[in-house]
């Protein structure tokens, strides 16, 4: 049985670490009083902007953190060096 993960199985991993995240209820339980007076105080179509500013504030920085670690992975040994017959420390001893 191999150990490495195939892209389907990191795949089923990330949605279900979403969905458990999504169906926290410390999740869905934020925000502050004076956000939620002033939205409640406003018209129907000022609570649908707001809606859509959040989740335009939140996916673009989640985006870039997705990337960073994936293009992270990817390179993860570009700078490896193949090790020569005497070990040698990298502190030059």
């Amino acid at each position: 049985m191999s150990s490495r993960l195939t892209t389907a199985n990191w795949t089923r991993t990330a949605l279900l670490v979403g969905l458990l995240a999504g169906l926290a209820l410390p999740a869905w339980g934020q925000g502050c009083a004076l956000c939620y007076t002033q939205a409640a105080s406003s018209g129907a179509r000022m609570i649908q902007a707001l809606r859509s500013g959040i989740l335009i504030l939140i996916f673009p920085p989640m985006g870039i953190c997705i990337g960073l670690t994936v293009m992270s992975y990817r390179k993860r040994n570009s700078f490896h060096r193949q090790s020569s017959k005497r070990e040698e420390s990298d502190l030059g001893w």
